[in-house]
């Protein structure tokens, strides 16, 4: 890479780490082509950014950023992964290390706090975005359908006091 090239690259990662919210480094040695392929696959469907990067391209990106902590453990070979959505890329990259014993998360950070292995494997326990959106309208949701269904029910027991007494007026007669 020429300087220009090594410029552009630091603008883009600056620009994506800005609008990130959490960033995980790993160390991908032992993969193979097609393995790295379907992670990144995988990554992008959930709208994780996936690249493999020099260190001293990273460390010049995340400066000043909240993902500066990341720069101490730039060691190595390292793929970086930015995501909106922290929940979402702890999620892909833990069950990808859990059946690819090469893929190694080695840090995290999360609105600016390192987090290690463990609590990244923590983070990807929890519902994503998606889940927890979704049982936040059934929640809103619910008082609203509660209140349909009991405004509906009086009508309907009226309906069914009246069916009973013409049941009962025609019996008698």
């Amino acid at each position: 890479m020429n300087l220009e090239q090594k410029k552009a690259v630091v603008a883009d990662l600056r620009a994506r780490s800005e609008s990130a919210q959490a960033a995980v480094l790993t160390d991908y040695r032992g993969l193979t082509v097609d393995e790295m392929t379907a992670l990144r696959a995988q990554l992008r469907d959930n709208g994780v950014f996936f690249q493999v990067v020099k260190n001293n391209l990273v460390k010049r990106a995340v400066e000043g950023t909240d993902l500066e902590p990341l720069t101490e453990h730039l060691k190595g070979p390292t793929a970086l992964a930015l995501a909106e959505d922290p929940v979402a890329a702890a999620k892909v990259l833990s069950e990808f290390s859990k059946s690819h014993a090469d893929l190694e998360i080695r840090v995290g950070v999360l609105n600016g706090k390192a987090l290690d292995a463990t609590e990244i494997d923590s983070l990807a326990q929890l519902p994503s975005r998606h889940e927890l959106l979704t049982q936040l309208a059934v929640a809103l949701n619910a008082p609203a359908t509660k209140l349909a269904r009991s405004l509906n029910e009086v009508p309907a027991r009226f309906a069914r006091s009246l069916a009973a007494v013409r049941d009962q007026k025609g019996e008698a007669a």
